[in-house]
């Protein structure tokens, strides 16, 4: 259940002292080959940390021997000498596994605005790569290490035919589209070349982590790393590989849902019937990030009204009045009106699931998100403190 699952991958996480809680705070990740291919995507946010400025370029060429993580600090606002941390690191990685540092991707997570301790992490990466093992409990400390409001670690493994994915996530919040407050490894063993691996990754996260959308906040950090060792020397193909991983994707993503900071319902919103993917993504996003929907779940209150308020701040094609939903199976309103009592509707369970009918197409998008709770609000208003 980890990234060391795949052949041909070594992982660790050590305490570095960058979190104030303590714990696990350094992860590396390396590829023992004999490939080095990887894809990376980024945060869509304009406002880049260092690290994702260091990264996009370290990763353009398609060739990622480490990677090296942190949680304790984002490393984003803190100028010249924040950058110069990125590198060192980079550097300090290269160093003792004799690799280049341009082959390198450094990720930080953590409160955005302070510089890091640049001695600390230099010695959380000394440490780490002498600790480096291809056993599960090297996976599992290295996905320890990347936490920060997580309250466990995320790990998936898909196993294809001779060759396998494995991966870890960390995110509890600032989930949205672009990614999220996301650190994403994934690693395989299959033998496929970097183009092959960008395509079924951006395939992907289009339908997994780009539609996790929890608060609507972009975070400035977010990478998602696809690193292929190539160690099985099976070549699956590329449409088998792109389903497996994104099977995993979705099982990631699901865990980031279930851990979102403070949520007591995992809300799916799935729109049907749609004039386009685009329309039904947008009507789900927008039903997403109304406050006032969220509360209401929060409250056990199945308020059709403010689903409909939501989609018709969209420009997507539908009849307003010609729209039906459904609260957990218990359709509320149709074609604008009322329909079955909202007192029928059971809205206790954590999983919770609507369906937005648009009656104007044939395609359909679903939307991960979370209702708005007061533990959401005084954990991020305490974020700091």
């Amino acid at each position: 259940m980890s990234i060391t699952a795949p052949a041909g991958f070594a992982a660790a996480g050590v305490a570095a002292g960058l979190k104030a809680s303590g714990g696990r705070d350094v992860a590396l990740v390396r590829n023992l080959g004999p490939l080095q291919n990887a894809a990376v995507v980024f945060t869509s946010n304009r406002c880049k940390a260092n690290p994702v400025l260091w990264s996009e370029q370290a990763a353009s060429d398609g060739i990622v021997s480490a990677i090296v993580l942190n949680s304790g600090g984002a490393n984003c606002y803190t100028g010249t000498q924040g950058f110069q941390t990125s590198h060192a690191t980079a550097e300090a990685v290269a160093e003792h596994l004799d690799i280049s540092s341009g082959d390198v991707v450094v990720c930080s997570t953590g409160l955005i605005g302070e510089q890091l301790d640049r001695a600390a992490i230099i010695d959380g990466v000394a440490r780490a790569a002498a600790s480096l093992s291809s056993d599960e409990a090297g996976g599992l400390s290295a996905a320890e290490a990347i936490m920060t409001t997580d309250t466990h670690s995320k790990q998936a493994v898909v196993a294809g035919d001779g060759w396998s994915i494995g991966g870890m996530a960390k995110g509890a919040g600032m989930l949205a589209p672009g990614l999220a407050t996301m650190l994403v490894v994934i690693t395989t063993d299959a033998a496929l070349e970097s183009a092959d691996l960008d395509a079924a990754l951006r395939a992907a996260t289009r339908v997994t982590f780009d539609r996790l959308d929890s608060d609507g906040c972009m975070s400035t950090n977010d990478t998602v790393a696809l690193l292929a060792s190539g160690a099985s020397g099976v070549r699956p193909g590329v449409d088998e590989f792109a389903l497996a991983l994104t099977d995993l994707c979705e099982d990631l993503a699901l865990q980031l849902q279930g851990d979102a900071e403070g949520a007591s319902h995992d809300i799916a919103i799935e729109v049907v019937h749609a004039a386009s993917e685009d329309d039904a993504v947008t009507v789900g996003r927008a039903v997403s990030r109304s406050n006032l929907f969220k509360t209401a779940i929060f409250g056990n209150d199945p308020n059709w009204g403010r689903v409909l308020a939501a989609a018709g701040t969209t420009d997507a094609q539908f009849d307003p009045y010609g729209i039906d939903v459904a609260f957990n199976g218990v359709q509320v309103c149709t074609a604008g009106e009322p329909d079955q009592p909202r007192e029928l509707v059971d809205l206790a369970p954590r999983a919770t699931s609507i369906v937005i009918d648009l009656h104007a197409g044939e395609h359909s998008a679903t939307i991960l998100t979370n209702d708005l709770t007061h533990d959401y609000v005084h954990e991020n208003s305490a974020y700091s403190s």
